[in-house]
């Protein structure tokens, strides 16, 4: 056997064990299946998420931490009001409902797609870069905020609204935590997000990190729709783990979604606005021929999975040879 298919078959190994380990024993809270689990958690993503997991610092291994380990993190909360302002004038001004129609330019978000259905709404203020061109226009004072506290990643404006609910699943990426600062919110326990089985409810002006890779949903059970500011924070790590994370973030940076036709748009969110047509193709395909639907699904994901693993084996095969070569 070769070195190249003995390290393919390694990594194989492990990336099967990684996805065993985040299915069936992290956390608490399990999937019904493992169907479920492949819909609702980007098991592909669990190999890599896996190294930074084994790098989190010891006090952040567990779903919901104090955000106190962030510098700068009180400028926020002191100032909470100033940003609740310029959120209250946006979502007012319909800027957070417009990213969400389907002729706006923030309407293919890889990401957030979804949550569009149950009438979740957002605006971005920055994602793994600077900050969005329409939100230095429109929220100036939130921005220089912002920009006092060094582990902020990425930042948006997010609504829920009343009777909302956002089903169980986890965030596909784990090269950050995510931090919640509630703006306007019911101030009421019948609205709440449950991490791993931990409930954590909204109030003006207090904040929570978690690890948004533990399955979680939220429910507005109240009246009144629930405003805050959310970001990817920095993960708490050794060096090795965010040596990692610089390239693995990139990622994360390649799925940017602008929120006007002033802000950049990032290679794969390009990407999968330009196939946005095919997949409501297929989408009508799955409500009239469910099996060929399925078998179209499964194969196309297949034949991406060995695209993903061909530059893999490549590099394998390179250092394979450039051993062999250096014997001689």
């Amino acid at each position: 056997m070769s070195f190249s298919t003995f390290a393919l078959g390694l990594l194989a190994l492990y990336a099967t064990a990684s996805i065993g380990y985040v299915y069936r024993w992290r956390g608490r809270r399990r999937y019904a299946g493992f169907g479920e689990y492949l819909r609702k958690s980007w098991p592909v993503f669990a190999p890599f998420n896996c190294v930074l997991y084994m790098a989190t610092s010891r006090f952040a291994r567990r779903p919901v931490i104090d955000s106190a380990y962030l510098d700068g993190i009180s400028i926020l909360r002191a100032h909470w009001p100033r940003i609740r302002d310029e959120a209250l004038a946006l979502h007012r001004a319909g800027h957070l409902e417009a990213t969400s129609r389907p002729d706006s330019p923030g309407y293919h978000d890889l990401g957030f797609r979804t949550f569009y259905k149950r009438g979740w709404r957002k605006f971005y203020l920055s994602w793994y870069g600077a900050p969005h061109r329409s939100a230095q226009r429109l929220c100036p004072e939130t921005l220089w905020l912002l920009a006092q506290v060094p582990g902020i990643r990425a930042a948006m404006f997010s609504v829920l609204p009343p009777g909302a609910e956002l089903s169980l699943h986890s965030d596909p990426l784990a090269c950050s935590f995510r931090y919640h600062l509630g703006l306007a919110t019911p101030n009421d326990d019948a609205c709440f997000i449950d991490v791993d089985g931990q409930a954590l409810s909204w109030r003006d002006g207090q904040d929570f990190v978690f690890d948004e890779t533990y399955p979680h949903y939220a429910r507005n059970d109240t009246g009144q729709p629930r405003l805050i500011l959310m970001c990817d924070v920095e993960r708490p790590m050794n060096e090795a783990g965010h040596a990692f994370n610089r390239a693995y973030a990139q990622l994360a940076r390649a799925l940017a979604v602008p929120n006007t036709d002033e802000d950049p748009r990032g290679p794969l969110t390009r990407v999968f606005a330009a196939v946005a047509p095919w997949r409501a193709h297929a989408l009508a395909l799955k409500s009239q021929r469910r099996g060929v639907y399925v078998l179209l699904k499964y194969s196309v994901n297949t034949v991406l999975l060995l695209l993903a693993l061909l530059p893999v084996y490549a590099v394998l095969q390179w250092i394979e040879r450039a051993g062999i070569a250096a014997l001689y």
